[in-house]
């Protein structure tokens, strides 16, 4: 019943925002924005959502004057069902996310975001499976292009059972070193609560190329030093290997 009521509470004020726009005059700052991309391997903190294989992604943002934003966004997966390579009543094969929060600045070179985001995982799950809906809330601070973002969860962390008030720390650099080119670099910490061996730390290195119109090309080569015998899927792959990423996207 939580859980329901955050994803009611949430996706209420989703599109109660998403309604606003036919206001447009009394706010012409307000915005909508989304993207599309396609990816060879979907990464989250440096672990393969998807076995190594494809995905398809797509987002849709509303951007208030006043700094308030609310958003969802959504991915194939695939790495709750690898975790068995029998039919077993574990299955899904789709990430829904919803988030909302605050960005602001205290100087032109200063910027904060605040916010609240929500990972849903439909599908079926046996009895007494710990499900992988995760709630987090995160805090960043920005000087100009480097970035120290923080997610707290508020809820387990993504079906590991005990796991509430994991956290993860997220140091990231995106820097323009010539027009239309940024490099981008981070590392990050995933700490697992109560389960010894569950954390550990990833790392990126890569440039995206921005074309007109919206579209964009990055390749970025990821790594961690998960424990492998943690995070190898029931078909031998490792999802925390080191692994090149190539992202096609759209933004509109």
């Amino acid at each position: 019943m939580k859980r329901c009521l955050t994803l009611s509470c949430m996706a209420l004020l989703l599109f109660a925002s998403l309604g606003t726009p036919a206001r447009a005059a009394d706010a012409p700052q307000s915005t909508i924005t989304g993207s599309i991309a396609v990816v060879n391997d979907y990464l989250f903190r440096g672990l393969s959502q998807t076995n190594r294989k494809p995905a398809v992604q797509a987002g849709i943002e509303y951007d208030h004057h006043s700094g308030w934003y609310a958003g969802a966004w959504g991915s194939n997966i695939s790495w709750l069902s690898d975790a068995s390579t029998t039919a077993a009543p574990l299955s899904s094969s789709l990430e829904v996310d919803l988030y909302t929060g605050y960005r602001g600045s205290f100087s032109s070179d200063w910027t904060y975001d605040v916010g609240l985001y929500e990972y849903y995982y439909p599908g079926d799950y046996p009895p007494g499976f710990t499900r992988p809906y995760t709630t987090e809330g995160y805090v960043s601070l920005a000087y100009k292009t480097l970035s120290l973002k923080y997610s707290h969860s508020f809820t387990n962390l993504f079906g590991f059972p005990g796991s509430k008030n994991s956290g993860y720390l997220d140091l990231s650099w995106n820097y323009e070193f010539s027009p239309s080119w940024t490099l981008n670099t981070h590392v990050g910490h995933q700490d697992v609560a109560n389960t010894p061996g569950f954390s550990y730390s990833d790392w990126k290195l890569g440039v995206t190329k921005a074309f007109g119109h919206g579209y964009s090309v990055a390749l970025g080569y990821y790594d961690t030093n998960a424990d492998r015998s943690v995070y190898t899927n029931a078909y031998g792959h490792f999802v925390g290997r080191a692994t090149a990423v190539l992202t096609l996207s759209k933004a509109f």
